[in-house]
């Protein structure tokens, strides 16, 4: 299988980091092939790209009969599915359920401003977007307030989705990880359970995979 991927981006981190809780190489000793797609020199959109995937996006994964399949969640679940033992997305109906949920909620109200606010407001991302700094900067505060309500939210869980590392960990931690580097947006020093939270991913041997 090959793994097209860009080392900086949120999503392509996100699987690296699936992966690495997996225990899964991604040197090809395993049978996963890193492929990277230096999206700043343009080479998401060259044609050889875009026959793999016309979208133009990363990740993208290559299976062994050639079926590519896009989008994070996806490839995780294939992956996840592939590779059972310690799950990430749950194994009774309500933990799957319940991991869901809040992987969502981290995707679309965490990392998807953190995102914006770095393809908007970053000189960095002007050949990625048709940048309005404006709107960068109102998902710079949006996702500022998001990592203000996650703080509360873990005054009482261990992770994100309760007691259990998941797939919602991992989206929150590359979000954040991704907005500390470059979007100049630090932890605050009252943001203590989420501070205590991130260093406990940053214990885990699969941010090696970052």
């Amino acid at each position: 299988m090959k793994l097209y991927d860009f080392k900086y981006a949120v999503s392509p981190m996100r699987v690296r980091m699936f992966l690495g809780e997996k225990g899964i190489a991604i040197d090809g000793s395993q049978g996963i092939e890193l492929i990277n797609v230096d999206m700043m020199k343009g080479e998401h959109r060259s044609p050889e790209y875009r026959a793999i995937a016309p979208n133009g996006l990363v990740p993208s994964l290559v299976v062994t009969d050639n079926t590519v399949l896009q989008e994070t969640m996806a490839i995780c679940r294939y992956i996840e599915l592939e590779h059972p033992e310690n799950p990430l997305l749950g194994s009774s109906a309500l933990e799957q359920a319940t991991i869901e949920m809040w992987q969502r909620k981290m995707e679309m109200e965490l990392m998807m401003p953190t995102a914006m606010a770095f393809r908007h407001a970053n000189p960095m991302a002007k050949m990625l977007e048709d940048q309005v700094p404006e709107y960068g900067e109102k998902m710079r505060e949006r996702a500022k307030q998001r990592m203000n309500i996650l703080n509360k939210e873990l005054a009482n869980k261990t992770f994100i989705a309760g007691d259990t590392f998941s797939v919602a960990d991992i989206t929150a931690y590359c979000s954040i990880k991704f907005f500390k580097k470059l979007s100049d947006t630090p932890i605050l020093p009252e943001q203590e359970n989420l501070q205590r939270w991130y260093d406990s991913i940053n214990t885990r041997p699969s941010i090696a995979w970052l």
